[in-house]
């Protein structure tokens, strides 16, 4: 089932994507998925009548998980850390579906990296790896945009992964997947960049809510990016970076400079 968050008018709903590429419809559910289930509505809008938001405003936070992918930390010259290394964006960075990411006055140098997002459903601790699908409401597409000059010189990445816009999520949450063997890919201005797998992952989505949820308690809503294939580069004002992911669908942002 695909979850949207999408405005017609005025104020944001939610509702259920249905239909083939290129006819989609999509149902109003009533209330908050994350607290009132999914209950359909009788009304609906063509997809292209709407505008998609991103599929969720995390309640607390956004979880990173950095050099998740071998190649990825190779390419820049990082080793695969022994411990999970995680880091936090706030939910200011988020922004949806053909919003604007704003490049940073304080940085020249600032990247894509395209990767599968999990939502997280229900408030959880301590999770078991094996119970990891219980707490997990859905997965989307992410791109954790990073200034890169910055990172370097900065002694945490607060600024350098959290700064306005730089959590791209969308287009919708998927409720059903099977997250083992999916492929991921970036574009910039439709030149494929990005081309990897999940199966590349070093600790998968199960490990990884679990390692999470230990470190965190985890919130409905909250969102966790399980990290990059390799062929990360730099944006620029004047592109579009699309991100692609296997079962889920295309998340599509502009690039720009204020």
């Amino acid at each position: 089932m695909r979850i949207a968050r999408f405005v017609v008018d005025s104020d944001p709903l939610y509702g259920v994507v249905e239909g083939e590429p290129g006819s989609e419809e999509i149902t109003v559910i009533n209330g908050d998925p994350f607290f009132n289930g999914v209950e359909r509505t009788h009304v609906k809008h063509k997809l292209e009548d709407v505008r998609l938001l991103a599929p969720i405003i995390p309640r607390s936070k956004v979880i990173g998980v950095g050099r998740n992918f071998a190649e990825h930390a190779a390419e820049l010259g990082n080793e695969v850390p022994q411990q999970p290394l995680l880091f936090l964006k706030p939910n200011t960075s988020v922004i949806g579906p053909n919003d604007p990411i704003i490049l940073p006055e304080f940085s020249e140098e600032v990247s894509f990296e395209a990767e599968l997002c999990v939502v997280i459903g229900r408030i959880c601790k301590d999770v078991p790896e094996e119970r990891a699908d219980d707490v997990i409401f859905g997965y989307t597409c992410g791109n954790d945009l990073t200034a890169r000059d910055v990172q370097k010189t900065d002694l945490q990445w607060a600024r350098a992964k959290g700064f306005d816009t730089s959590a791209p999520l969308g287009p919708w949450i998927e409720t059903e997947l099977d997250h083992e063997d999916l492929s991921i890919q970036g574009r910039l201005n439709g030149e494929l960049r990005q081309d990897g797998s999940t199966n590349q992952m070093i600790r998968g989505v199960r490990e990884l809510v679990s390692i999470v949820s230990h470190a965190f308690t985890l919130l409905p809503g909250d969102v966790i990016m399980t990290g990059t294939p390799a062929g990360v580069g730099l944006v620029s004002e004047g592109d579009r970076f699309e991100v692609e992911i296997e079962g889920i669908g295309r998340l599509s942002n502009p690039v720009v400079r204020r």
